[in-house]
């Protein structure tokens, strides 16, 4: 067997130019190519490998397959020279004469896959930049004496009672105008005091120790235990925070409604107060005994006026407002303009000459109602106005304008077929006739 194969080889040999070598390299490499892709079509379909079956119309050289059937997922060149046959370490085992093909692919639906999470490399580099940002100034918070006793974080965490978290669902405060309509009310969280001392002493318990580490490191980067305890404290302050704040949304809504700002205001208005809110968060200290909605309120009124003056000097700066009629280009306005007057002629005409057969009751409605007569002109008139001068009710009033419109409206719809019959426009049916 080695003879044979040792003299195709030197019959190849003396066959193959350089020429040819070269082609028949570039094709067992294309070869090799559409195997590998065929091997992961079917490993990804079926999660099997690519197997080597009898009986079939194709042979894999044993020199491309790797020993359990599957195709390499790399493989360099074969170098010049290599043998396939013999022995020794790292040697190809001999050919054997197997035929193979490609297990069946089953087919696959495809299946609804979850958001990619974030790498390891990016959480990372996120927390990097997060100690980066937590490191760069001083962590302050509302210092207590029951942080510097032993066991403080067990008893401030552990054995305090819990406290119930907030919903936010009925917060929509675009949706209620300033002036006009009050707060919505809700079914949120209303703290009592010994809840709100409990969790402001959780919250700005963590700010101490974050303190605490950032003074240990005295401007040095911190270590990987340094930064995990950071991170940590970090996360339960950021928590705490946006839990006392959640739970006093309504108090920004409340004092919302003793300020009178012009239109437009009310989002900056609500804005301003959010910020506010978030201050007082931070600066409030339980400890004087006081509820957190006393200090809240009148820092929120502060920040109100503080916005007031603002909107005052910026309105005797720039004393022409923005007027949006001016931004307005007359090409497609008065295009749009002539086609409404155009309209209203022709419906005007249609009432006057009574072409839609109106009633004298509908012709008097719709006279009356769209001012063509009777009170001042250009004044749409209400449907209690209109039927106190013809002697009916509101209701029957707009029963009788409902049905001179549903007329004239007949009218002007047989008005333009006509018009697209006269410009040759017609129908079948009428040419046929």
């Amino acid at each position: 067997m080695h003879l044979k194969v040792q003299r195709i080889s030197t019959i190849a040999g003396d066959w193959l130019t350089p020429s040819r070598k070269s082609r028949v390299r570039i094709r067992f490499q294309i070869l090799l190519n559409l195997f590998r892709t065929l091997s992961e079509i079917v490993r990804r379909s079926t999660g099997e490998p690519l197997t080597v079956a009898n009986n079939t119309m194709t042979t894999l050289p044993h020199s491309i397959m790797d020993g359990d059937g599957r195709l390499p997922q790399a493989r360099t060149r074969r170098r010049r020279g290599q043998v396939t046959g013999g022995g020794g370490c790292g040697s190809t085992p001999p050919l054997s004469p197997t035929r193979s093909t490609l297990a069946p692919v089953a087919r696959v639906e495809p299946k609804l896959t979850k958001p990619a999470k974030p790498t390891k490399a990016q959480r990372t580099r996120a927390e990097a930049a997060l100690l980066s940002e937590l490191l760069a100034d001083e962590i302050d918070f509302m210092d207590h004496p029951d942080f510097h006793k032993s066991g403080a974080e067990q008893r401030i965490y552990t054995k305090a009672p819990p406290v119930p978290r907030p919903t936010v669902s009925w917060y929509r405060p675009m949706m209620d105008d300033i002036g006009t309509t009050s707060p919505r009310r809700h079914d949120g969280v209303v703290l009592t005091a010994a809840q709100e001392r409990v969790i402001f002493m959780q919250f700005n318990y963590a700010r101490y120790r974050m303190n605490r580490i950032q003074k240990s490191l005295r401007g040095r980067t911190p270590g990987v235990e340094q930064a995990r305890e950071l991170l940590r404290w970090n996360s339960t302050a950021t928590a705490y925070r946006e839990q006392i704040a959640e739970t006093n949304l309504a108090l920004v809504l409340a004092m919302a409604k003793r300020v009178r700002l012009g239109e437009g205001e009310y989002a900056d208005l609500i804005g301003e107060g959010n910020m506010a809110l978030m201050r007082s968060v931070d600066k409030f200290d339980c400890g004087r005994g006081f509820k957190f909605s006393t200090y809240a309120c009148r820092s929120i009124l502060k920040a109100f006026s503080r916005h007031g003056i603002k909107v005052s000097k910026h309105k005797q700066r720039f004393p022409v407002e923005f007027d949006p009629a001016l931004e307005q280009g007359d090409g497609v306005a008065s295009i749009r303009a002539a086609s409404e007057r155009q309209d209203a002629a022709e419906v005007r005409d249609i009432v006057e000459s009574n072409r839609a057969d109106l009633t004298e009751i509908e012709r008097e409605v719709v006279m009356h109602r769209f001012a063509f007569q009777g009170l001042d002109q250009g004044r749409t008139p209400t449907l209690a106005q209109v039927g106190s001068l013809i002697g009916l009710t509101k209701e029957r009033v707009r029963q009788i304008q409902n049905q001179a419109l549903a007329k004239i409206r007949m009218t002007l719809e047989g008005a333009c077929a006509g018009a697209r019959s006269a410009n040759g426009h017609t129908s079948p049916i009428i040419a046929i006739n």
